[in-house]
């Protein structure tokens, strides 16, 4: 996991804000694919840092944000 500043130019990549998500809660998270991983941000700063994972361990960790991993 790599942690990122970008000051606000992430123009290159497409986010796609979290069906979980709702305009006036608390929960705002984007994600955004690019060639060599997969960024994660909060939708309420835009400017601020932003996580990246390879897609591998993306791929890791998007059965258990969904609870569709056994023992959850």
């Amino acid at each position: 996991m790599t942690r990122e500043n970008t000051g606000g130019d992430s123009s290159a990549l497409e986010w796609f804000k979290s069906s979980y998500s709702s305009n006036d809660g608390p929960e705002c998270v984007e994600v955004a694919s690019a060639r060599s991983a997969v960024y994660v941000r909060d939708s309420k700063d835009l400017a601020g840092s932003q996580l990246g994972f390879t897609s591998a361990a993306w791929a890791d960790f998007v059965p258990y944000a969904s609870g569709s991993a056994s023992g959850s």
